[in-house]
């Protein structure tokens, strides 16, 4: 499928295209209410609208990817709800079976995240993390009992500690896929900054890139035990 990105938004790398197969691909997506968070071009809502979605909703801060995401899914003929916003506030109390979020994961020199211009969509503070906790804290008050998220991102940012925030967020988390190659072109551009912050160690060059998936526990079941009869007498 061929899906475009105009200028100004992020064109779907490897990582997206990671996400939004394993999206399409869960048996939980037909007839599901999907949420895409950082949409970016769309590529994960139309996927996930193909494979049979009951309804999908996009959301980006930017007003470029919301019209792109429009655009791709147009031509793909599948019905997607593209929404300007920022993550869940573009969606205030609604539920989803389905999250999906390729959040912008760049470190960058400051915690500030851009207002405008192509850093918007990969920039993501000094530890490449502060969309990405955000997502991860939001992400329980919108999901339904029994409902999945879908995240990717890059082992610089931290496995591991994706993996505790989401447990401590009240979900159960795995990493369901993970492809390690070199660094990414934005991220070798700052290899000398990420080894000098610690995120990278010296002298490496490569990265793990994860899917984790997270789903919402079930309640433990109590058992209720029915008094005894008495015998008559």
């Amino acid at each position: 499928m061929r899906i475009i990105a105009p200028p100004g938004v992020f064109r779907p790398r490897s990582d997206s295209w990671m996400l939004a197969h394993l999206v399409s691909a869960d048996e939980r997506v037909p007839g599901a209410d999907v949420l895409d968070v950082c949409t970016g071009s769309g590529v994960i809502a139309v996927l996930a609208a193909r494979a049979g979605a009951r309804s999908v909703t996009a959301v980006d801060l930017s007003r470029r990817a919301v019209l792109a995401a429009r655009l791709n899914a147009a031509r793909a003929r599948v019905r997607v709800q593209a929404v300007r916003g920022s993550l869940f506030d573009a969606v205030p109390g609604r539920r989803f079976d389905v999250i999906a979020a390729n959040p912008p994961y760049l470190p960058s020199q400051t915690d500030k995240l851009p207002e405008r211009g192509p850093g918007r969509a990969w920039e993501a503070g000094r530890d490449g993390r502060v969309l990405l906790d955000q997502i991860i804290a939001g992400a329980p008050g919108h999901l339904r009992p029994g409902g999945v998220m879908w995240l990717v991102h890059s082992s610089v940012c931290g496995v591991e500690e994706t993996l505790t925030k989401i447990e401590d967020a009240g979900l159960d988390a795995v990493v369901v896929e993970s492809r390690r190659g070199p660094l990414g072109p934005l991220l070798a551009s700052r290899a000398g900054e990420l080894e000098a912050s610690g995120l990278l160690a010296v002298g490496e060059r490569e990265e793990n890139v994860v899917a984790i998936r997270a789903t919402t526990r079930r309640p433990a079941q109590t058992s209720i035990r029915t008094p005894a009869r008495r015998a008559p007498g």
